[in-house]
């Protein structure tokens, strides 16, 4: 091979380039990932999805030790933010990895586990092509810490903070033509006492009609069109909104629309994944990119 196999593939438009390295052979410096997913100097990506096994990211130097529940056969989801921070979880890189193992021949189970730094992630694949699929999420017990308050766009917000294997503060209260016109885009102050890593923040409106509309700030990445994980907040946010703690909502984002189920000891995300391209990056490229 001359290069660096890759697919690109998004989960309602946030976008991932997967990298197939079942031995975790791959160099994923900092430098090296922030490249690849600039827009204009790499492929362009909110963040990169190693393929690999648990086990042999173990060995990679990864983490020390598998994260819990995680066993060492499983498939592991080496995920990083688009400035080459490691992340504990993404909701809509699960659905693209499931989807990217069915697509390549590497799994034929309809149901099967992957892993994460925030443990075991077992998914659902309803229907999967080389193209599209179809795919439900376990995402695991999504636990209210608090409450926060954020800056977005100039404005002030407070929310309820959320932990999905990651740190969310869902903002719920804006109308549609509101949250159209935030500039969500812009740099997020937050409490830092409450967020010392950081946190992903949601801004969305009430329910209407089971349905919420939702924009998200992604900590190291910033607007995304949309976010498996912030979907998960955003839902338990806007159910205790209107008084309930268990529920679906379909969680409208500008990518497009998926569905989420609350109940008392886990959730579940429901949603597409695309493939869109395959091929390999010029290894001169590669190298110089991890300078």
């Amino acid at each position: 091979m001359s290069g660096v196999a890759f697919v690109k593939g998004h989960g309602t438009q946030n976008d991932f380039v997967v990298l197939p390295d079942l031995d975790a052979a791959l160099s994923l410096t900092p430098s090296a990932v922030a490249a690849l997913c600039d827009r204009r100097r790499g492929l362009g990506a909110d963040g990169v999805l190693r393929v690999t096994t648990a086990g042999a990211a173990q060995a990679a130097g990864v983490f020390d030790r598998l994260p819990d529940g995680v066993a060492a056969g499983d498939w592991y989801m080496d995920y990083r933010n688009a400035d080459g921070s490691l992340a504990q979880m993404c909701g809509n890189g699960v659905r693209v990895f499931a989807h990217y193992l069915r697509a390549a021949g590497l799994e034929s189970a309809d149901e099967f586990v992957v892993g994460s730094l925030a443990g075991p992630r077992p998914v659902v694949l309803h229907s999967a092509d080389a193209t599209t699929a179809d795919v439900t999420v376990e995402m695991g017990k999504a636990n209210r810490f608090g409450t926060g308050t954020a800056v977005v766009g100039g404005r002030s917000f407070s929310g309820v903070a959320v932990d999905v294997g990651n740190p969310h503060l869902a903002c719920v209260g804006l109308g549609e033509s509101e949250l159209a016109a935030l500039d969500v885009a812009a740099p997020v102050s937050f409490d830092t006492q409450l967020f010392p890593d950081g946190v992903n923040v949601e801004i969305l409106t009430a329910p209407v009609d089971g349905a919420v509309s939702m924009r998200v700030h992604e900590r190291g990445v910033g607007e995304t069109r949309s976010c498996g994980t912030g979907t998960v907040a955003a839902t338990l946010a806007a159910l205790a909104h209107d008084g309930a703690d268990t529920g679906t909502l379909r969680v409208r984002i500008p990518g497009g629309e998926v569905t989420v189920t609350i109940t008392e000891s886990t959730s579940y995300l429901r949603g597409p994944s695309v493939l869109v391209a395959r091929g390999e990056l010029a290894e001169p490229w590669w190298n110089a990119a991890h300078s």
